[in-house]
């Protein structure tokens, strides 16, 4: 099973691929979290520095060095029974290059309107040591006839990882001016990417109205309806 999971930023993608990858029994590859590992590890190097760079102004990493990190990524053991792709490809012309690397099955893609997404964005709370993500926000609200009920990820103690007990901080990425930089950014160079897709493999659309166990759950209800899980688990088993 290689899938894409495929949304705006701060849309929940790596919630939603670290809950269904354990059960899935496949690897989740974040491109995201790749870079920020090595700005953390290697901190002054050029090619920490580098990243940073790119990623303090919301923009993307060049192709040359995402695709190098990902092949890394694709050959380790881990990758072998499948993976869920969460950040790349995220312009057509990483699409096409993808396709000379590995077969897709199945893109997932989140559907979440953008006033929620600046609201969940702005409110997520990183860990500065592992990388676990929680959220402040309870976002109660309707929007054209839907009503979106997503209440807030909070850690037991507040401002500590419940995982590590580190430091939970707001990425600099994540304040309101850029967030507004990276979704514009998602819309001229990464919305392209679902038309290039369609008609070429499955799509299995995931609508972010309730938590995220909740949704978790739906989508791997939704890819056992085309094949590809068997759906008997609960991911918040």
């Amino acid at each position: 099973m290689k899938f894409i999971i495929f949304g705006p930023p701060g849309s929940g993608k790596g919630t939603y691929a670290s809950r269904i990858c354990p059960r899935l029994e496949i690897a989740h590859i974040a491109t995201g979290d790749i870079f920020r590992g090595i700005v953390k590890g290697e901190e002054d190097s050029p090619l920490a520095l580098g990243i940073q760079s790119f990623m303090s102004k919301g923009a993307l990493v060049p192709d040359d060095l995402v695709i190098l990190l990902l092949k890394q990524e694709l050959e380790k053991p881990g990758a072998k029974n499948g993976f869920v792709l969460d950040g790349f490809p995220r312009t057509v012309e990483q699409a096409r290059i993808l396709e000379e690397i590995t077969p897709i099955d199945a893109v997932l893609s989140i559907k979440i309107p953008q006033e929620i997404l600046i609201a969940k964005i702005s409110a997520r709370r990183t860990c500065r040591e592992c990388g676990n993500i929680y959220n402040i926000a309870d976002i109660q609200r309707e929007i054209d006839g839907v009503q979106y009920n997503l209440p807030p990820m909070l850690p037991k103690i507040e401002g500590k990882c419940d995982k590590c007990g580190g430091e939970l901080i707001q990425r600099a990425d994540d304040v309101v001016e850029i967030v507004k930089n990276r979704l514009e950014t998602y819309e001229n160079q990464s919305r392209p990417v679902l038309d290039y897709y369609k008609g070429k493999i499955p799509f299995v659309e995931i609508y972010v109205t309730q938590d995220s166990d909740t949704v978790s759950e739906q989508i791997l209800k939704d890819l056992k309806e085309v094949g590809f899980a068997n759906g008997q688990e609960s991911v918040s088993a």
